[in-house]
């Protein structure tokens, strides 16, 4: 029996639906950083912060409607999936209403990134056009890298080190060391971001030919993934305080560690649907790691200036 209409969400739920809100800490969080880093060095303009931060959620949702549309016009979403309802595959938006909102939303996101080029370089530009083409090449186009193994490593390289380092250097027009060490934590937890996604859909990703790395490597070595990538973005504050990059403070990351923990523990016990669950805490856990990790680079800049 067909769905009454008055039970269907309406036309601006079913866009947030497609947008997909809580995947959006994730985008801020290297914003974040970039940010308090440039500000820690006396360097901060609100105008810039807010265009880059809102730069950053558009491309996220972009990336997220055309991940919705590419892998149903693809075949990989069915109705057997586990994750939250993608809104071309439930028939609540047409492939051709998310393309031309996807369009929109890059568009948007452009617009942003002209004026931040203009602000601060050609560096920004060339950052955004990448930044742009990865999101759409995740699932889209003739080589959709998502589908052959490869999302980790461009995660981390766009939605981690480019993310972090281009919002400091919006801020600072300079690139450095320390802000590349910064950006290498958050490029991890993203990554483990989409490794709950992929262990999530082990089953139904086989079964439609979508080779992640999740499906390559099977669901016992894609739990220690998950477990390397958190591992390893809890050591680099400790790296970088004891290699004297920056101060102790940095270290306030490490009070999300109990977070971190509750989810590695979920990644070895759920399975299936319930991994939703554990991909929003990882999302929230992006987060909160980004916002100590900056607030531990403002209070070092803060000592400096005393």
């Amino acid at each position: 029996m067909a769905a009454r209409t008055d039970q269907l969400p309406s036309t601006l739920q079913r866009w947030f639906m497609a947008a997909r809100p809580k995947t959006l800490p994730a985008a801020a969080s290297p914003v974040i950083v970039g940010v308090a880093l440039a500000a820690s060095e006396g360097t901060f303009r609100l105008d810039l912060a807010l265009a880059t931060l809102l730069a950053g959620l558009l491309l996220q949702i972009g990336a997220n409607l055309a991940n919705d549309v590419f892998d149903y016009l693809k075949g990989t979403d069915t109705t057997g999936r586990l994750g939250p309802v993608r809104v071309t595959q439930a028939g609540l938006l047409t492939p051709r209403q998310v393309l031309v909102g996807m369009g929109v939303v890059f568009l948007l996101a452009a617009a942003l990134g002209v004026y931040l080029t203009l602000e601060s370089g050609w560096p920004i530009l060339a950052i955004g056009i990448l930044a742009i083409l990865s999101a759409v090449a995740y699932t889209g186009g003739p080589f959709p890298y998502g589908y052959y193994g490869l999302g980790e490593l461009f995660v981390f390289l766009f939605f981690g080190l480019a993310a972090v380092c281009g919002s400091y250097y919006i801020q600072t027009v300079r690139f450095t060391a320390l802000a590349l060490w910064s950006a290498v934590p958050i490029g991890l937890l993203i990554v483990a971001l989409l490794v709950v996604n992929n262990l999530r859909d082990i089953q139904t990703d086989r079964a439609t030919q979508k080779r992640t790395l999740a499906v390559r490597m099977g669901e016992r070595w894609t739990q220690k993934e998950y477990l390397a990538a958190v591992v390893g973005a809890y050591a680099m504050p400790a790296l970088m305080w004891l290699s004297g990059w920056t101060s102790v403070w940095v270290m306030l990351s490490w009070l999300s560690i109990p977070m971190a923990v509750r989810l590695a523990k979920a990644i070895h016990t759920l399975r299936g649907r319930p991994l939703n669950q554990a991909l929003a805490g990882t999302g929230q856990l992006v987060l909160v790691f980004g916002i100590l990790l900056a607030l531990g680079f403002l209070i070092t800049g803060g000592i400096k200036n005393l």
